[in-house]
């Protein structure tokens, strides 16, 4: 149990709070996210959008940081921050193109410390905490909300003061709109016209690295639409990608990565670049090569195979049952015969070249197999659901070296 400060007379500043306090706090921070969501999307229901949107990640991200932060002040006085204050001057900025006044955001950052101010006190009376511990927390929290929105303050007023053109502007809240929902091109007609921009019937979303070179958008063609001050930057080219719009991204590039998503009806937009920050994590994981231009199309088996790997190696396990009791070299040897068997449905002595092994040992591995699975391997949805497995299993393996 963290130490106790001492009685507290009316008017008296409360002590800082004891470092020992954070070892009762840290275990309670992802039940409290999800807490702060659940509630925060409830109260203001334009958060639960935006949950839901291409900016998902990056918002939780910065929610998880605001909390882990305080913690960490707690436990250790004067620790950088610089994460965290970036990820909050970057909601300050979404705040302004998406054209709201900061009081929507002041009115979350307030009702989660309201929460946590409610665990905290949950806290208290399991452990016995004193109430002066408690009301030092409860101050402590409060002064740091209003730290968070000073920071975000900061984002926000930089988007207002920039000598941004009308026109600009306008493209930037077009392009979130198209993003925030399935736009109707009604809602969207006189902002395009406002932004001087035609609305186009196929788009083609490309994902980007943070941290983009600062004369990328020099380079780009005057109706590509973009956001390239958000923690995940993307573009909106409209139509297809073709052959001259290709030579235009990989000079603007110069570079640096993207990944280009499927084109798609306007109203899929989302889905479109859904798809190519997935391709980017994937390529982080070391799942799908990198290079400077990389397509969606080239990868929408992998995408599809690992949309749910846990899901995967659940349908694999269930598929495999059968072979379980076996030991895993044995096991292992097994399932990587019956993959290149079940994909090439080539003869014995080609999954023997691609193995490694003497065709021989491929049909004495394939008869096992046989035996083990039974009617499995000629069931036309078994044989479907383990060749899908395996596959996406296989994909995985890269990442994991297993």
């Amino acid at each position: 149990m963290p130490s106790t400060t001492r009685p507290t007379e009316v008017g008296e500043p409360l002590e800082p709070l004891p470092k020992e306090f954070a070892a009762f706090m840290r275990p309670e921070l992802p039940g409290l996210m999800k807490e702060i969501g659940a509630e925060v999307t409830r109260a203001y229901p334009v958060y639960g959008r935006l949950l839901n949107g291409p900016n998902a990640a990056a918002i939780r991200q910065g929610v998880e940081q605001a909390l882990y932060a305080f913690v960490d002040r707690v436990a250790e006085p004067g620790k950088n921050a610089a994460l965290r204050d970036e990820l909050l001057r970057k909601f300050g900025r979404v705040e302004a193109y998406e054209g709201r006044e900061l009081d929507t955001l002041q009115g979350a950052y307030r009702l989660g410390a309201r929460i946590a101010l409610r665990r905290a006190k949950a806290l208290g009376q399991q452990y016995q905490l004193s109430p002066t511990l408690i009301l030092a927390f409860a101050d402590t929290l409060f002064a740091y909300v209003e730290e968070l929105e000073r920071i975000s303050r900061e984002g926000y007023a930089e988007v207002q003061s920039r000598a941004f053109s009308e026109v600009p502007a306008r493209r930037r809240r077009l392009l979130h709109l198209i993003l925030a929902a399935p736009p109707l091109p009604q809602t969207l007609t006189g902002l395009c016209e406002a932004a001087a921009w035609h609305l186009p019937t196929d788009v083609t979303m490309i994902a980007l690295r943070p941290s983009v070179p600062e004369h990328l958008e020099a380079g780009l063609a005057d109706d590509v639409l973009f956001d390239l001050d958000v923690p995940q930057p993307h573009l909106l080219v409209p139509g297809s990608l073709t052959p001259e719009r290709l030579t235009m991204l990989e000079a603007a590039l110069a570079g640096s990565h993207a990944v280009v998503g499927l084109t798609v009806p306007l109203t899929q937009a989302a889905d479109s670049i859904r798809w190519a920050r997935r391709v980017l994590h994937l390529i982080d994981e070391g799942v799908v090569a990198d290079a400077p231009v990389v397509r969606c199309e080239d990868h929408l088996v992998t995408l599809w195979l690992l949309s749910d790997p846990a899901l995967v190696s659940h349908i694999a396990a269930g598929e495999l049952a059968p072979i379980d009791g076996l030991s895993a070299s044995r096991r292992d040897r097994l399932v990587n015969t019956l993959r290149v068997h079940i994909s090439t449905r080539a003869p014995a002595e080609q999954v023997g070249k691609l193995l490694g092994v003497h065709a021989q040992t491929v049909r004495y591995r394939l008869r096992s197999l046989d035996s083990l699975l039974g009617d499995r391997l000629a069931d036309p949805d078994h044989r479907f659901a383990l060749e899908a497995s395996l596959r996406a299993l296989h994909l995985l393996s890269r990442d994991t070296g297993a």
